[in-house]
C-alpha cells in the first residue's frame, strides 16, 4: 500500500517563490567567487561572457527542472517518473530524480561545516579577536579553528539546527518566509558595505575598476569555460532543488520570465558583493586573487585593523551567514519533501530525519580536517571527496539528463504550450535546448574531470 500523501503544498506567492529561488542560488560561492572570476577576468567583458552563458545553458536547465516538477507535482524522483509516464517514457529517467536528491543531501553535509564557519566568525570578529592581526595571525587563527573539531562541531550543529528549524515550518511558513526576511536582509547589509566601500575607503574606484573595466584579450578558453561552470552551477541546478521548488508552483507562474528575474538578481547580488569586498581589500594593500581564503583569512585582516572594523566584519559575516542559510535550507527540502510523501512522516518528522542524518555525515565532513585527517577516499579527505564527487560528476551529470529528457522525450508541443513560445522565439528555445545547452553541459563535464 503507498504511503504517498495526497495534498502538496503551494508557494503564496509568486514573489515569495522568486526570492527563496534567488536565496538558493545565492550563496557562498557569489560572495567571494564570483566577484573575484569577475575581476581577474576581465571585467565586465566576462560579465557578458557569463550572462550569455547562463542564458544558453543555465536558464534553459532552470526551466527544465521548474516545468518537470510542476508537472508532477511530487519529489524529484517520482516528479520525473510521472512525468516519463505522462510522455510515454521509461520510469528508468526518476534515476535522475534520485541523483539530484542525493546530490543535495550530500552537499549539505560539508555545506553545513562551512556554514558553521560563517557563524562563528560573527562572533570571533564581534568580540576583536582580529583586532590588530596580520595574515600569519589570522591564518594560525583559521588553522587552529579547523583543528578544533569540538568548536567545529558546534557551530556545525547550531548551523544545521538553523536550516532544521526554518524549513520543518513548512513551503509558506519556513522556505518562503525565511526568503522573505532573509534576502532583504541580504540586501540591506550588502548595501551598507557598499556604501562604506564607497564613501570611506578611498578605494572604490579602483574596486570599480577591477571588476567592471572591458578587458575582451581575457576571455580565453580557460575564462569561458570557468564561465560555463559558473553559469551552470550558480543556479542550484543539478540538485532536485527546483524541480522540489517546482513541484509548489502553479500555473499562473510564467517560467521563462520568473526564471530571467531569479538570473538578473543573482547576477546583481554577486556584483554588489565584489563593490562590497574589494574596496576593503585594495584600501588595507591586501591580495584580490586570495580565493575561498579571502573570507577566513585576508578579509579578517582588514577589519582587524580599519576604523570600525568589528562593526563592519560582524555584517559581512552576517552577510555571509544570510547568504548560506538561503541556499542550505533549499539544499535540505528535495529530501525532505520525499520523506514527506513517500513515508508516514509528517512535515516536521521529515525534516528532523532528514536533517539529523545529513548533520551526522557533516561531523565527517568536519573530522576529515583534524581527527581523520589521514583517512582518505581516492586520495582526498572526506570533504573533498563529497565536493568533487557532487560538482565534477552528479550535478552536471542531473543537469545533462534533466535537459536531454525535456527536450527530446517530452511532448515539445506542450512544453511551447506552457512557456508561452511562438514562432521564432520557440525556434530558438528548440534550438538552445536541444542542442546548445547539452553540448555546453558536456564540455564543462569533460573540462572538471581533466582539471
Amino acid at each position: 500500500m503507498s504511503t504517498q500523501k495526497q495534498s502538496h503544498a503551494q508557494w503564496g506567492s509568486r514573489m515569495g517563490f522568486v526570492l527563496a529561488a534567488t536565496g538558493s542560488a545565492v550563496g557562498l560561492g557569489n560572495i567571494w567567487k564570483f566577484p573575484y572570476m569577475t575581476g581577474v577576468s576581465g571585467g565586465s567583458a566576462f560579465v557578458l561572457t557569463y550572462l550569455l552563458c547562463i542564458a544558453l545553458i543555465g536558464l534553459p536547465i532552470l526551466v527544465a527542472e521548474w516545468l518537470i516538477g510542476r508537472r508532477g507535482q511530487k519529489n524529484p524522483i517520482h516528479a520525473m517518473e510521472d512525468v516519463a509516464a505522462q510522455n510515454q517514457r521509461a520510469k528508468a529517467w526518476s534515476i535522475i530524480g534520485m541523483v539530484g536528491v542525493l546530490g543535495s543531501f550530500l552537499i549539505l553535509s560539508f555545506y553545513s561545516v562551512i556554514g558553521g564557519w560563517a557563524v562563528d566568525y560573527i562572533f570571533m570578529t564581534g568580540s576583536g579577536t582580529f583586532a590588530g592581526l596580520d595574515g600569519d595571525g589570522t591564518g594560525k587563527i583559521f588553522t587552529g579553528f579547523l583543528g578544533n573539531h569540538e568548536q567545529l562541531l558546534v557551530w556545525h550543529t547550531v548551523f544545521m539546527a538553523l536550516t532544521i528549524g526554518i524549513v520543518a515550518m513548512g513551503v509558506a511558513g519556513g522556505l518562503e518566509r525565511a526568503s522573505k526576511l532573509m534576502m532583504p536582509g541580504l540586501a540591506v547589509v550588502l548595501l551598507i558595505l557598499v556604501a562604506y566601500g564607497a564613501f570611506a575607503t578611498g578605494a572604490f574606484g579602483r574596486a570599480l575598476s577591477f571588476l567592471f573595466t572591458p578587458d575582451w584579450s581575457k576571455i580565453n578558453g580557460s575564462v569561458l569555460l570557468a564561465a560555463l561552470g559558473h553559469a551552470f552551477f550558480t543556479l542550484s541546478l543539478g540538485m532536485g532543488i527546483m524541480m522540489s521548488y517546482g513541484s509548489y508552483l502553479g500555473q499562473e507562474v510564467n517560467l521563462l520570465k520568473t526564471a530571467r528575474t531569479v538570473v538578473i538578481l543573482d547576477t546583481v547580488i554577486a556584483l554588489f558583493a565584489g563593490m562590497a569586498i574589494f574596496p576593503l581589500v585594495f584600501a588595507n594593500n591586501l591580495e584580490p586573487a586570495a580565493g575561498p581564503g579571502l573570507i577566513f583569512v585576508t578579509l579578517p585582516i582588514a577589519f582587524g585593523n580599519m576604523t570600525g572594523g568589528t562593526l563592519l566584519g560582524v555584517l559581512f559575516f552576517i552577510l555571509l551567514t544570510f547568504a548560506a542559510l538561503t541556499s542550505s535550507i533549499s539544499l535540505l527540502e528535495p529530501t525532505v519533501e520525499l520523506l514527506e510523501e513517500k513515508t508516514p512522516l509528517g512535515r516536521k518528522g521529515a525534516t528532523l530525519v532528514a536533517g539529523g542524518a545529513i548533520w551526522a555525515l557533516g561531523i565527517a565532513c568536519l573530522l576529515s580536517f583534524n581527527l581523520w585527517s589521514e583517512f582518505t577516499i581516492l586520495g582526498n579527505n572526506i570533504f573533498d571527496f563529497l565536493d568533487k564527487l557532487t560538482s565534477k560528476f552528479m550535478l552536471p551529470l542531473t543537469g545533462l539528463g534533466t535537459i536531454i529528457f525535456a527536450a527530446w522525450f517530452m511532448n515539445q508541443e506542450s512544453i511551447r504550450k506552457e512557456l508561452g513560445l511562438q514562432g521564432g522565439a520557440y525556434m530558438l528555445w528548440h534550438i538552445i535546448s536541444r542542442f546548445v545547452a547539452p553540448i555546453g553541459v558536456i564540455i564543462v563535464f569533460v573540462a572538471s574531470l581533466m582539471s
